[in-house]
């Protein structure tokens, strides 16, 4: 792994199988993927639903079975974890999911779900976990009040904002945010875009944005990958995707999206 690369993809393949009327298909959702995200950089991926951005993240998280290749983070493969770094793993890589509200557990209250990671995975003291708690929920512009209330109590972009709090609630380096403002109101996706901006300027982050808006991308990604039918077909800096693109699918993207007038 090169030095600066927090996260490095090599040749990953995830495949899908299912079984209609007994018989058996496969489907190759990722396909022989190399890619590497820089320490402190906004990645993206971007494409059409069903290219593979979510499958790959979710193989970042291993919430999906590897069929081949590996993941390195931080120079070490996450498939060949001692039991000590399979429990430390999640501290340092977490995710934002696309919907809000199906992610947070409607019968808890916003204290439970972000007290319950710290449960989980610290021994912390009471007294240490609503510090923290407190200065995550500053970082996300939403006050205390906030704690005793339930999800189905919030607005969608509120809703985000707690999803993003718990993503960050055992101080993250790495974080994957998973189309997290396609399911909000034009109004409330710019506040949330900027939200990962400041976030990542605030803790140092490293972010993998997926997303299929090109425009969203344009504004917040230092560096972008094009996905197309399981493959990475063209990535580039931000500004070389946009102005110079060399793939036809990558043109075919930019001819189809709608330019927003500054």
């Amino acid at each position: 792994m090169n030095m600066g690369n927090l996260l490095e993809v090599k040749n990953l393949t995830v495949e899908y199988t299912s079984v209609n009327n007994g018989e058996k298909s496969t489907v190759t959702a990722v396909n022989n993927v190399t890619l590497s995200i820089k320490e402190g950089e906004i990645y993206a991926l971007a494409g059409e639903s069903g290219c593979g951005k979510s499958t790959l993240s979710k193989a970042i998280t291993k919430l999906v079975h590897i069929k081949s290749g590996d993941i390195f983070y931080n120079n070490k493969s996450i498939l060949n974890q001692t039991k000590e770094e399979k429990k430390e793993y999640p501290k340092h890589v977490q995710m934002v999911f696309q919907n809000p509200y199906s992610s947070l557990n409607p019968k808890m209250k916003i204290r439970d779900i972000l007290k319950e990671p710290l449960d989980i995975n610290t021994d912390y003291s009471n007294i240490r976990k609503k510090s923290v708690i407190r200065e995550v929920l500053k970082d996300v512009g939403l006050q205390e009040s906030v704690l005793e209330l339930y999800p189905h109590e919030f607005s969608g972009g509120q809703r985000q904002r707690i999803a993003i709090a718990r993503a960050l609630i055992l101080n993250p380096k790495f974080l994957i945010a998973d189309e997290p403002v396609s399911a909000l109101d034009a109004s409330i996706q710019a506040q949330i875009i900027n939200l990962f901006k400041d976030l990542k300027k605030q803790r140092n982050l490293t972010i993998l944005f997926i997303s299929h808006d090109l425009n969203v991308i344009r504004y917040l990604a230092d560096r972008v990958g094009i996905m197309y039918f399981g493959n990475l077909v063209e990535e580039n800096d931000a500004l070389s995707i946009f102005n110079f693109p060399k793939h036809d699918y990558t043109k075919v993207l930019l001819s189809s999206a709608p330019v927003l007038k500054k």
